[in-house]
């Protein structure tokens, strides 16, 4: 199986249950090791074999913590990258404003509706200067409506990134530059 993504690409994964497209995704980011073959990432400073250190992540289930502040959330994703508190909260304010909860940036994340929450979740992983952005049905709990909200926030935000998103949804991947379709261990 073979896949090139370029910085500034969107690509959607899809395919039926059961298909693997989680897997494939653990397997781009690093969490799982290929049990053949390799993958890599080539950046402009040669070729990194160890992606997980160059991955943020957007979960289907919105991984925050519930009592600290949509500003601490996003933050998280500045200080994965070694920055100092000051300079990651100020990135981080920015990113927030970006996702539209810039008003909310001091309210408990467990105040938030789950699209919010799902944003405040795209704001940390964008702010990271990882390359590559993957996410796995991060619509997949919510209304059209919110749905239509979180991809156009997760795509705006990431266009400098290496994107790529596991759906069921065809609205979404319909959003995204390129459709690739799993099916049978395959990508078609």
């Amino acid at each position: 199986m073979h896949m090139d993504v370029s910085a500034g690409e969107s690509v959607a994964v899809v395919g039926p249950s059961g298909s693997g497209k989680t897997t494939f995704l653990a397997l781009l980011g690093g969490l799982l090791q290929p049990l053949a073959g390799r993958i890599h990432l080539e950046t402009p400073h040669g070729t990194v074999n160890r992606t997980a250190a160059h991955v943020s992540w957007v979960l289907q289930t919105v991984n925050v913590l519930s009592d600290r502040s949509v500003l601490d959330n996003v933050a998280l994703g500045a200080f994965s990258d070694g920055l100092d508190r000051t300079t990651a909260n100020d990135h981080a304010v920015r990113a927030i404003d970006r996702v539209g909860l810039g008003e909310m940036s001091s309210w408990p994340v467990r105040t938030l509706s789950g699209g919010e929450a799902q944003r405040a979740a795209i704001a940390r992983a964008v702010i990271s200067e990882r390359p590559v952005l993957l996410a796995d049905e991060p619509t997949g709990q919510l209304d059209e409506h919110t749905s239509r909200h979180v991809v156009d926030t997760l795509l705006r935000s990431a266009e400098d990134k290496i994107t790529v998103i596991v759906t069921h949804d065809n609205s979404v991947a319909a959003r995204c530059s390129r459709v690739v379709r799993l099916s049978g261990r395959r990508l078609s």
